[in-house]
């Protein structure tokens, strides 16, 4: 019998499927695979005679979660900022460190510097953190370039880490990220002379699932970047925003009009911004490392999401400045501690809804059709992934069926 044709069995199912349980939970159940594929999920007594002769492979009775997505990252980058983290803990505020070069621009300088192969190497590192907390998908966003030579090569790095781990790696471009030293005051030339040609540069060269932008007053107005995405529109790549994080610019009601997969950070989003994305069906990408590291005060409207429907994803926004948190279990912790969301909404964050701020239709969820990603976890019950702080319960991570 071929190898990928098989059962998982003596397992508490974590399906976050609609069901009628917390979680999608499946007592004792059992998840047959036929080529990398969930082909029937369900209670173990009713597993189908078509799979008895499946080869069975026991889990013990250990909790079986979807694999964890991280639908926001940033993880390529050059250098470090810890220096700046020192000058906001002396009192420097973020906009206070952009504005002195520091902040973005400064990590646009080191990645400048360094190599394809020294970026992938460094990224690699942090992406096996992630992948032993059972990580199975990634968003990898450019945006530390600004410019086209440098933005191409983020993207590059970025694809080639899902050739180099078994992961499945979806890739943003972010040129409206900030604006170069070389186009200081002159953010729509940078628009029309880089931002615009790297877009359709990286396109052209198939680097590119997504395009995103940086909505905020230190960095682009809506309409500079309604510019970049009237491109991607015509290119046909879906977008996605970083809005509302330090003000409310109408980001995320900007989103919305060009059905954005997401709206992410959306701390000062007010309510027409949030039936704004409800009625778009964009997601609320929820980032707790960077309110934590930045120390803010705003937490993002988590009763106005649940009021209006609002899907919430959770993601690390691993990065080198805002929030450099590499542990994506961490962030369901602090989703939780933080935003006084439910383990039930975290767990949601990091499965079913960060694969729709994806637009991976094939993953998050654990039903017939989806990808077999699975996370297996030294657990009782799936509360204890946000309850525990700095402790890693993964037993196996499964991929494509593949242990």
């Amino acid at each position: 019998m071929p190898d990928e044709m098989k059962v998982f069995v003596h397992l508490q199912l974590v399906t976050m499927a609609a069901s009628d349980t917390a979680y999608g939970w499946i007592d004792d159940g059992a998840v047959a695979v036929v080529g990398g594929l969930i082909d029937w999920v369900g209670p173990r007594k009713q597993l189908p005679q078509t799979y008895a002769e499946f080869p069975k492979i026991d889990l013990g009775g250990r909790v079986v979660t979807p694999g964890l997505i991280d639908c926001h990252t940033h993880i390529v980058h050059g250098g470090d900022r810890a220096v700046e983290f020192e000058m906001r803990l002396n009192g420097a505020s973020y906009a206070e460190v952009a504005r002195a070069g520091g902040g973005i621009v400064s990590t646009v300088r080191a990645t400048r510097e360094a190599r394809e192969d020294q970026l992938l190497a460094d990224a690699l590192r942090r992406v096996d953190v992630l992948i032993a907390e059972g990580v199975t998908g990634i968003e990898i966003k450019s945006g530390y370039g600004l410019d086209v030579r440098t933005e191409l090569a983020m993207l590059r790095v970025a694809r080639a880490i899902g050739q180099h781990r078994p992961l499945h790696v979806t890739t943003t471009f972010l040129g409206a990220h900030a604006t170069p030293e070389e186009f200081t005051g002159r953010n729509d030339a940078y628009i029309n002379d880089v931002c615009i040609p790297a877009l359709r540069a990286a396109h052209a060269e198939g680097l590119v699932d997504a395009v995103d932008g940086f909505c905020e007053g230190i960095a682009f107005q809506p309409a500079q970047i309604a510019r970049v995405f009237d491109v991607a529109a015509e290119l046909g790549l879906p977008v996605k925003l970083h809005a509302e994080q330090l003000s409310n610019l109408g980001g995320a009601k900007l989103a919305a009009r060009y059905g954005a997969f997401s709206a992410d950070h959306v701390e000062y989003l007010d309510e027409d911004g949030v039936i704004a994305m409800a009625q778009a069906g964009t997601v609320a990408v929820i980032l707790p490392g960077a309110f934590y590291t930045l120390r803010e005060t705003k937490a993002p409207t988590i009763d106005l999401f649940r009021k209006h429907g609002v899907p919430m994803a959770l993601a690390t926004d691993i990065n080198p400045g805002s929030s450099p948190l590499n542990s994506l279990l961490l962030t369901l912790n602090m989703a939780c501690t933080l935003f006084r969301m439910t383990p039930e909404e975290a767990l949601r964050g990091v499965t079913r809804n960060a694969a729709l701020a994806l637009g991976m239709d094939y993953t998050g969820v654990l039903a017939p059709g989806q990808r077999a990603d699975m996370a297996v976890w030294d657990i009782k019950h799936p509360a204890e992934l946000s309850y525990r702080i700095g402790f890693n319960p993964l037993h196996q991570r499964v991929f494509g069926g593949t242990a």
